[in-house]
């Protein structure tokens, strides 16, 4: 019983400390959701969430990995950019995750923006590329938040029925 309740509360703070990582660039969000879940898993033996469900949650989890790479990118599209301000972003995006805080904010930014402005030379359409990105990096953080409480939901309904 005592260990059922250690891994208990093991995985509601690697579940709670994955939902900050959403927020906070520093903490690995969606991996740490995962964990928690297939840990209280695990402290159940299993019994009422099996590796059927433990395997759609890794892949809800997966998703977000696609959604954190890709958001910004569609956003500099959406907003007019060329394909390379969107490859600009995706590449800000990723160089930008080794610089904290800023580097994920301002990554996507500045790689549609300067990609965008070699391109075509203009500040108005390069300006526009980049704040698509940054629309996309906003809206990407969403879908992440909406991925980690969709993997909750799954994990109580197949605890529940």
């Amino acid at each position: 019983m005592e260990t059922q309740l250690l891994l208990w509360l093991l995985a509601a703070l690697l579940i709670a400390v994955g939902f900050a990582g959403l927020i906070l660039p520093m903490l690995p969000g969606i991996p740490l959701v995962f964990a928690g879940l297939v840990l209280l898993a695990w402290a159940e033996n299993f019994a009422y969430v099996g590796w059927g469900t433990l395997a759609v949650l890794g892949l809800l989890a997966l998703l977000s990995y696609a959604v954190d790479f890709l958001a910004s990118a569609l956003g500099a599209k959406h907003f007019g950019a060329s394909p390379r301000a969107i490859v600009g972003a995706a590449l800000g995006a990723v160089v930008g995750v080794f610089f904290g805080l800023p580097g994920i904010v301002l990554g996507p930014f500045a790689g549609a923006l300067i990609a965008e402005f070699s391109q075509r030379a203009s500040v108005a359409a390069a300006t526009r590329a980049g704040v698509g990105a940054l629309v996309g990096l906003v809206f990407g953080a969403l879908l992440k938040i909406a991925l980690a409480f969709t993997m909750i939901g799954v994990f109580v309904a197949a605890r529940l029925f």
